[in-house]
């Protein structure tokens, strides 16, 4: 009985610590088979920014000439004095004088108007579509097996892999109580009954 107890023991043991001994990782190197870049189309925006020159005009406000008024007026008193007789003559002159002094500013001082160029910078958003590449599909060969995975670079030549040895194993765990007897009742030999 001694015996069976100890080898229950022992079996018991080698079954709890068996899968905890024969687990297994190292590293290894395997060979790449093809590599394609996973590309992918962002837009990156960017602003475009340019110098055009505008012609802008702005009249001499503070310098008038006011030759132009009087000889304007001059002469729109002379010619209105021509038109009408008596008393209309000097209404005529009147309304002759106000008019040519009217026309007579604006075409003096049309031209005193300036004009410069001053730089204005305009500046748009512009689509920058580029295709940036995110990941690479690798398919590498290890032990005469083809395997694929997806890696943030291109590997080069040569993959570096982990590679996991374990048994393959039922995880129930089956022993004898100590003090129990087999005697192969469970199997069908118990000829003592009658059994098949």
């Amino acid at each position: 009985m001694k015996i069976n107890k100890t080898a229950a023991s022992i079996l018991i043991m080698s079954a709890i610590s068996l899968p905890a001994a024969a687990d297994d990782v190292y590293y290894d190197s395997a060979r790449v088979i093809s590599v394609e870049p996973q590309v992918e189309r962002v837009n990156v925006p960017r602003e475009e920014c340019r110098t055009e020159y505008t012609r802008e005009s702005y009249s001499n406000s503070g310098s008038r000439d006011i030759g132009g008024a009087i000889i304007g007026g001059i002469a729109g008193g002379l010619l209105g004095s021509q038109i009408g007789k008596g008393s209309g003559r000097v209404a005529g002159a009147a309304v002759g004088a106000a008019t040519g002094a009217i026309v007579g500013d604006r075409i003096d001082n049309s031209d005193r108007r300036s004009y410069a160029t001053r730089p204005v910078e305009r500046c748009v958003t512009v689509d920058d579509w580029q295709t940036v590449t995110r990941n690479y599909l690798v398919t590498y060969r290890y032990d005469g097996r083809d395997y694929t995975t997806v890696m943030p670079n291109d590997p080069g030549r040569n993959i570096r892999v982990r590679v996991a040895v374990a048994p393959d194993y039922d995880e129930r765990v089956s022993y004898m109580e100590p003090g129990y007897r087999d005697n192969g009742w469970h199997r069908g030999w118990d000829k003592r009954r009658g059994r098949d």
